[in-house]
This record gives C-alpha cells, sequence and structure tokens, in this order.
C-alpha cells in the first residue's frame, strides 16, 4: 500500500538549491516519487511513498524545510504508485499569476461541512479555478468555469468579476485558491472565499448522500481521479491528449488505445498518430516480455 501526500506552505524560504539537493536525496534514500516545487514564496508538493514510512518523511520534510505545520495538508491511500518518477524543481512562484504571497489571508477558508450552505447563498459566484478538462470530470453544480489554459491568464477572468459579488472559489488542493484569492483581495475585492483544503478535503469529509459534488476530481497521478472517500476513480487517460476519459468515450470509433480519443482525434496530425501507434507496439511488446513500460501501475 502506498500513501499519497498532497501539502503546500506559504512561507520565505531561502537556500533553495540546497535544500533541493537534500530533497533529491531524501527521494532517491526513501524511494520517494512525485513532485516538490520550491519557491522564495513557499513549497507546493504531491507525492507517493510506501506507507509504513509516513511519519519518517513527514519528519524528515518539515526538518530540510525548516517547516513546522503545513498551510494545508492531504494523505490518501492507494495500492500501486501513484507516480512515476520523483522530481524537485525551483521556481519563481509556486502558482504563476505574477503576484507573491507575502502573508496568507485566513479569514476567507470555508470548512467542507459550511461549503453546501455557503454556495446557495444570494449573489453567490461559484468559480472553479481548475482548468477546462478538469472541470469537464467533475464539478459543483452551479459552478462556473473561465476556460483557461493558464493560470497566469485568470487576471483577465477576474475584471469580469463585481466586487460587490460573494466569490466563492474551489480548486484540487487549495493552493491555486490562495493565489487567486490574494490576488483578488488586493485588487479591492472584500467578499472572496474558498473552500479550506480544496476539493481533495471536501470529497474526504462530505458523505456523498449529503454532497454536492458531481462526478469525479481529477488529480495529477496514475489515479486518474477520485470520487468521495478519496477512492480511486474509473477514468483512464488518453496517450494521445493526456486528457482524461470516461469508458464511454473509450467505447467510440474515435477511440484507438495508445494513440487518440474523441476529444484529440480531428486535432492529432497523421504523422502523430502514427508516431503514436508505434509507441503503443512497443509498450505491447514490453507486455509480452513482462518488463516495465511508461503508464504501468507498479503494486506492492
Amino acid at each position: 500500500m502506498f500513501a499519497i501526500l498532497g501539502f503546500y506552505k506559504f512561507k520565505k524560504i531561502t537556500k533553495l538549491t540546497i535544500k533541493k539537493k537534500l530533497l533529491e536525496k531524501l527521494f532517491k534514500i526513501e524511494k520517494i516519487r512525485g513532485s516538490i516545487i520550491l519557491s522564495n514564496e513557499g513549497v507546493n508538493s504531491n507525492i507517493s511513498f510506501n506507507n509504513n514510512q509516513y511519519d519518517l518523511i513527514n519528519n524528515h520534510l518539515k526538518k530540510i524545510l525548516n517547516i513546522k505545520n503545513f498551510d494545508n495538508e492531504n494523505l490518501s491511500f492507494c495500492k500501486y504508485q501513484a507516480f512515476h518518477k520523483g522530481k524537485i524543481k525551483i521556481k519563481k512562484e509556486l502558482v504563476p499569476i505574477g503576484i507573491k504571497i507575502n502573508k496568507r489571508i485566513l479569514n476567507n477558508q470555508i470548512e467542507p461541512e459550511k461549503w453546501n450552505e455557503f454556495i446557495k447563498k444570494k449573489n453567490t459566484v461559484l468559480i472553479d479555478l481548475r482548468k477546462g478538462f478538469e472541470y469537464r470530470v467533475g464539478t459543483f453544480k452551479g459552478s462556473i468555469n473561465p476556460k483557461i489554459k493558464n493560470f497566469r491568464d485568470f487576471p483577465k477572468f477576474f475584471k469580469t468579476l463585481k466586487k460587490n459579488n460573494n466569490i466563492a472559489m474551489f480548486c484540487t488542493g487549495g493552493i491555486r485558491c490562495e493565489k487567486a484569492s490574494f490576488y483578488l483581495r488586493k485588487r479591492d475585492f472584500k467578499n472572496v472565499y474558498q473552500l479550506n483544503g480544496g476539493i481533495i478535503n471536501y470529497l474526504n469529509v462530505i458523505d456523498k448522500k449529503k454532497s454536492m459534488w458531481k462526478g469525479d476530481c481529477f488529480v495529477f497521478d496514475n489515479r486518474v481521479s477520485v470520487k468521495h472517500g478519496l477512492k480511486p476513480g474509473n477514468l483512464k487517460i488518453c496517450a494521445g491528449c493526456r486528457e482524461p476519459i470516461s469508458t464511454l468515450e473509450i467505447k467510440s470509433n474515435k477511440y484507438e488505445e495508445g494513440v487518440t480519443c474523441p476529444n484529440c482525434y480531428s486535432l492529432l496530425s497523421d504523422d502523430q498518430k502514427k508516431r503514436f501507434r508505434m509507441r503503443q507496439q512497443q509498450i505491447k511488446i514490453q507486455k509480452k516480455l513482462g518488463k516495465k513500460y511508461f503508464y504501468q501501475r507498479e503494486f506492492k
């Protein structure tokens, strides 16, 4: 069994190169996979490792990063390794929007237990801050999605919002909302709120019968999506466009394993499809030989 740990912390972090090397050493020794993003404004991470190593790894991470507690943390479990490799990156911002957080906003966090009632209020604009393909997999009823490919483009969308409305935002784990709400507060939006811990926290806490969530929640690992209780969903990833596809889409005559799906069938060139077929053929050969191949789920 593997533990999947997601966390972030907004805090001034120095000596990033040294910390990166220490984290890379920890990844190698403890066989950690996933990603950690380091910045002068903090850390953002989503990693996976052997379940019985949680306390050890959690303590090592906090010691290296000089952090007592994370701003947000979510823990789930999976029978197979959720990531193919481990990587640590240094970036200017944890989430690029053109402004760094120097002090978190703490009075705008709505707990999952109060979220349902909050988003039912009048004059409340419910915004899904994730990308379009994430929104397509699942979202809260009544939410709007700006359909923006890059987070740094959100300021253009924010110009369309009225400052006297209640703005309720949500994303996967909460960090995109942290940056967006900080940005809006700096521009005199007073009534900006966010789902504490994001969708992951909501699905982990709220019973399905009382939930206002519809569909799955896309996650950036081998599970592809999760449901209530953070159980792995039934979606797969199209190898052509790297976007999630449902069982219904797999039955389409525009779906070809390892090559295309209904979402990218008309977008890929013949040359791309040819290369993807060659790649898929190599995967089939590796399977028959009992060797490792990309996209494989690694079980304990």
